[in-house]
């Protein structure tokens, strides 16, 4: 079976999407090649939330399918919401009205074996806090927004361990040194 993974891009200062669930901030920003092919080669459906789809189909209307990755990935994508009547259609996207443990389960299950990619931050956010999700990748960008979505937003909680997948020390702090651009 695959695995629930949130991958994600973030900005120096915490933001995973701009205001508005604006993208447009990742414009030149780069992924190594073998990342981006390796995401696709495992990747076997996408779960995301209302947000996230409404701001994408308002920016790109008239396009079906709106794919991840730039459209060099297609399979099935599902999106999470309490109002699927007023959601914008889209032929190539599931619209579900379930639990979020439901929804993983549909997810992966259409995945076929692959990995169910999780986009959304508060589907992300759910899933965590129920230990649905098995591995989290994030890139991050060398860019400040000052405002957006917010990577985790949940006070409140118990802090939330990773263990890097990696040679070495799984504990060990990444560091990143930058000046500006």
């Amino acid at each position: 079976m695959g695995k629930v993974r949130w991958h994600l891009m973030m900005s120096l200062d915490g933001f995973a999407a701009g205001p508005g669930h604006s993208m447009d901030w990742m414009s030149g920003v780069r992924v190594g090649p073998d990342t981006h092919h390796e995401s696709i080669a495992t990747l076997g459906a996408v779960l995301g939330g209302r947000h996230g789809y409404d701001a994408l189909a308002e920016r790109h209307p008239g396009q079906a399918s709106r794919q991840p990755y730039g459209g060099a990935w297609s399979g099935p994508v599902f999106v999470l919401t309490h109002h699927p009547e007023d959601a914008i259609p889209d032929p190539g996207v599931t619209f579900l009205t379930c639990d979020v443990a439901e929804a993983v389960a549909i997810g992966l299950a259409a995945a076929k074996g692959k990995d169910l990619e999780i986009h959304g931050q508060d589907i992300a956010r759910q899933c965590v806090e129920r230990g649905l999700i098995d591995e989290f990748r994030v890139h991050l960008a060398p860019v400040m927004l000052g405002a957006g979505v917010r990577l985790f937003d949940c006070p409140g909680i118990e802090p939330v361990r990773w263990a890097r997948i990696h040679d070495g020390d799984p504990a060990q702090a990444v560091d990143l040194r930058y000046r500006p651009a």
